[in-house]
């Protein structure tokens, strides 16, 4: 599991994903999100705008991510 620390309260979701280099733009993010690659603790996640806090984990194609201040 990778941890990734934000200098924030949150961090919406589409914005992780670019922050991690998931994805290189907004767009893409927004279509990986819809087609149901991301999960946030355990649940696919389906919302760009999510706020992810600190302790969240998510995963993307068998990779794990925790969210960290």
């Amino acid at each position: 599991m990778k941890e990734v620390k934000i200098s924030t309260e949150f961090i919406k979701l589409d914005s992780f994903l670019k922050w991690c280099g998931i994805v290189d733009r907004g767009s893409d993010a927004k279509i990986f999100i819809l087609d149901g690659n991301v999960k946030v603790n355990g649940e696919v996640e389906l919302r760009r705008g999510r706020k992810l806090r600190n302790g969240d984990i998510v995963e993307i194609q068998n990779e794990e991510f925790k969210v960290i201040q």
